[in-house]
């Protein structure tokens, strides 16, 4: 089973053109999956065979994730790593029955969006020193982050010929390697071109021909990476907010319900945001209608008993 499943992450690289987060998640998945039944079947990893799973398999499986206290959304996400897994293994004749196709996905806990408010984001963007070249680099990454909504992975895999000064637009490759253009606002395009300025001056003893392509850099020069990225959204999001998630997906959450409380059409935010259906981007209707009702609530004098 272990040899299936590594052609398994290597069909959804090549054949997929599934992200690399993706194939990490499901490889692990997978992993953990086979250490139970090698557990259940007091053998080594390396000698259980996909013949020997079955659905009641399976279902122990997920019966000891749900007792660990492990969330309806990651037991969510491991279902359809197995139901995707089985069902490669049943087209290519590697089994006769798929254990995983009446695999039911656990209904997942709603849990709306955490944004930060439109007060707090232009605090944010005011209290960055942007006399260096990486307060004007970190500018550019926020005002990025928050005026497009486009994702840490789509952000820190940006090439500079992608950004388009002259017809202010970003063109973005997604997940699936889709692509999508992007419109940039003022306040971005005065920060990107404020950080090209001075982008070479970033350059250090890592700086390889790709990152040399690339529109952002961490330290030393080379292309910058998630975590860094991270760290400069949590640095400036700790001192201007109190909001108790501070991360990238924050900013993308924002700039979706900031969009759609203004009046945007939510099928033009779904464009934005690169989802591949419209169920994704309703949760942001919901973020909206708990905010009128707050407001409701706070202001008029019988909304409260």
């Amino acid at each position: 089973m272990k040899v299936i499943i590594e052609k398994y992450l290597k069909y959804l690289a090549v054949e997929k053109n599934a992200s690399p987060h993706t194939i990490t998640s499901y490889g692990n998945d997978l992993t953990s999956f086979l250490e139970f039944c090698a557990q259940q079947e007091d053998s080594d990893p390396e000698k259980i065979s996909v013949h020997s799973i079955t659905r009641l398999t399976i279902r122990l499986w997920l019966g000891e994730l749900s007792e660990k206290g492990m969330a309806k959304s990651s037991i969510a996400r491991k279902v359809a790593t197995l139901r995707s897994f089985f069902k490669y293994c049943f087209k290519r004749g590697h089994i006769d029955k798929n254990p995983a196709q009446l695999l039911v996905v656990p209904k997942k806990d709603r849990t709306l969006p955490k944004t930060v408010n439109s007060a707090d984001i232009e605090r944010m963007m005011d209290s960055i020193n942007t006399d260096t070249p990486s307060g004007r680099q970190d500018k550019a990454l926020l005002e990025l982050f928050y005026g497009t909504g486009i994702r840490l992975s789509e952000l820190i895999n940006l090439n500079r010929e992608q950004v388009d000064l002259r017809n202010n637009q970003i063109n973005v490759t997604g997940k699936g390697n889709k692509q999508r253009i992007i419109p940039l606002g003022n306040k971005a395009i005065t920060a990107l071109k404020d950080h090209l300025e001075t982008k070479e001056k970033l350059f250090g003893s890592q700086t390889d021909r790709d990152a040399v392509k690339g529109l952002f850099h961490s330290a030393h020069g080379q292309r910058m990476y998630a975590r860094n990225a991270q760290r400069i959204v949590e640095k400036y999001l700790t001192k201007t907010s109190e909001v108790t998630q501070k991360s990238p997906h924050v900013l993308r959450h924002s700039f979706a319900t900031h969009m759609l409380d203004n009046g945007a059409d939510i099928r033009i935010i779904k464009e934005f945001l690169g989802h591949a259906n419209l169920a994704a981007t309703q949760i942001y209707t919901h973020t909206s209608v708990e905010r009128l009702k707050n407001v409701y609530e706070n202001a008029h004098p019988r909304a409260k008993t």
